[in-house]
């Protein structure tokens, strides 16, 4: 019985089951197709599109911990201090490598901007 709401015919719906079939069985895509396929990454893409950025890797500049750190901590979370900065980045579920490198900056210090932060971490690295 065909509802009114369906908006495939049962034979796109059949061609569209035998497209996927291997897809959904190997996991991996199977055209031959390139152009089908996501671009792997290049060696001049962004550090961000490697992984996590850190203060800890030896390519950490200040500009790319800064962009980390805003794009994880927004605007609203400052002005603050470290104790504060470190706990909304556990909930953001940072990586632990940068949490720990807040938690090494001084305590009674304060940070208006994402780049006195990175510039901070950086430093104390």
């Amino acid at each position: 019985m065909q509802r009114g709401s369906d908006r495939l015919s049962v034979h796109r719906d059949e061609e569209m089951k035998h497209e996927l079939r291997e897809l959904l069985r190997t996991g991996h895509p199977t055209r031959t197709e390139e152009w089908h396929d996501p671009e792997p990454t290049a060696d001049d893409d962004p550090e961000i599109a490697g992984g996590p950025v850190t203060p800890g890797r030896p390519t950490a500049s200040v500009e790319s911990v800064r962009l980390e750190l805003a794009r994880l901590l927004g605007r609203t979370s400052f002005p603050a201090g470290p104790r504060e900065l470190t706990g909304l980045l556990r909930d953001k579920h940072a990586p632990d490598v940068l949490v720990e490198a807040l938690e090494r900056l001084p305590h009674k210090a304060r940070y208006t901007t994402a780049h006195e932060l990175a510039e901070a971490v950086v430093h104390a690295g």
